[in-house]
């Protein structure tokens, strides 16, 4: 059976400032990147056999950080793994979507990546996950609100809340239904 840990990258400026980053590559902030690097030596020791990451600077600095503790453990980048597209209101702080788009400005049209898209590209990550490395440990390095999506996928009768920044996620797929082993842990 396969194992993914998910790890949603480290914080950036735009976290902090409370931003919606979606598919702008906004890199990681000097915090995020100690809070990587204590994820790594907190994991360096452990049987991971390749790191999948986004293309976006945030999430690929993350995975190279835990890459290079680990051994240069195999990393490949993988556009699925892609933040979901937010479309207009990507750059902008929920404050600045109100003042623009109004108190409900979630049921107007900003171009924001369709869920039954986001819906396939998570499924067919996993498929492909599953038939390449059946009997591996994997890492998939990404981001918050496309992690969620996998969660739900993979734990549907579990309603977990959004991962943090630098966390890390492990679940074991089985063919009947998988194991939730570690939630949302920044202990390192």
């Amino acid at each position: 059976m396969t194992t993914i840990g998910f790890i949603r990258h480290g914080i950036t400026a735009w976290n902090k400032e409370g931003r919606e980053q979606g598919r702008l590559d906004i890199p990681l902030h000097q915090e995020g990147i100690i809070a990587a690097q204590m994820l790594a030596k907190r994991i360096a020791n452990e049987q991971w056999d390749a790191i999948f990451t986004s293309p976006l600077a945030r999430a690929q600095q993350t995975a190279e950080i835990i890459a290079k503790q680990h051994g240069n453990i195999p990393l490949w980048i993988d556009a699925r793994l892609c933040e979901i597209g937010t479309g207009m209101i990507e750059g902008t702080t929920e404050q600045e979507r109100i003042a623009k788009w109004g108190i409900h400005w979630q049921n107007v049209e900003l171009g924001i990546e369709p869920e039954q898209e986001v819906i396939a590209r998570c499924e067919a990550f996993l498929q492909y996950i599953q038939q390449q490395f059946p009997t591996e440990c994997i890492l998939v390095v990404s981001h918050g609100d496309l992690l969620q999506q996998f969660l739900q996928l993979l734990l549907p009768k579990h309603n977990l809340p959004r991962m943090h920044n630098t966390a890390l996620t492990v679940i074991e797929l089985t063919k009947s239904e998988n194991k939730l082993l570690l939630f949302n842990y920044t202990g390192h």
